[in-house]
């Protein structure tokens, strides 16, 4: 369950290597094919290869802040949940949505438990896809941001992290689904 006051596991080696601040430096194209990636599925207890939704269906992939399985990223905790209380409504435009975290498999497992997750929650504690997708990082983890791409696997939608709106909002993904 969420906490405000328990910090255990916090400081691990995934916290280090992105403790420096590096800005969201995106320089994939809209209309241009995104990096692969091969992650397991941490709700549905699958592998999962980005390709292999090519020519099949469109994926929305939302990387997310999860510091531990007690500590949400404050900004991206709401979009997590309302993510996941909108998940039908992706799926019945056709879209399927993999939200990535930096957390290992372990402290994902939690969350799915925790938060009731019904989409599939990738893990990637080595944080490889938020780099090839140059998403960014600070204070301890890869900074959110959301990609919609559409059944050929080309780019249609990208939003990068701002303080000003750290995550796209149901609504905006929504909209660029409806434009695809």
């Amino acid at each position: 369950m969420l906490t405000s006051s328990d910090f255990s596991g916090l400081l691990n080696e995934r916290f280090f290597r992105n403790f420096f601040p590096i800005p969201a430096t995106n320089t994939l194209n809209l209309g241009t094919t995104t990096p692969d990636f091969d992650l397991p599925d941490i709700t549905n207890n699958l592998q999962v290869r980005l390709s292999d939704y090519r020519n099949k269906q469109p994926v929305l992939l939302a990387f997310t802040r999860i510091f531990t399985e007690k500590q949400y990223c404050p900004l991206c905790f709401p979009h997590i949940k309302a993510m996941n209380e909108n998940y039908e409504r992706f799926l019945e435009k056709g879209v399927e949505v993999l939200m990535i975290t930096s957390t290992d498999s372990q402290a994902s497992q939690h969350v799915v438990k925790d938060l009731g997750l019904k989409m599939p929650l990738l893990s990637d504690p080595s944080c490889r896809s938020f780099q090839s997708y140059e998403v960014g990082q600070a204070i301890g983890a890869p900074l959110p941001a959301q990609f919609l791409l559409d059944s050929s696997g080309t780019l249609r939608f990208k939003h990068l992290f701002s303080f000003l709106a750290s995550n796209a909002t149901v609504e905006t993904l929504l909209n660029a689904i409806e434009k695809l």
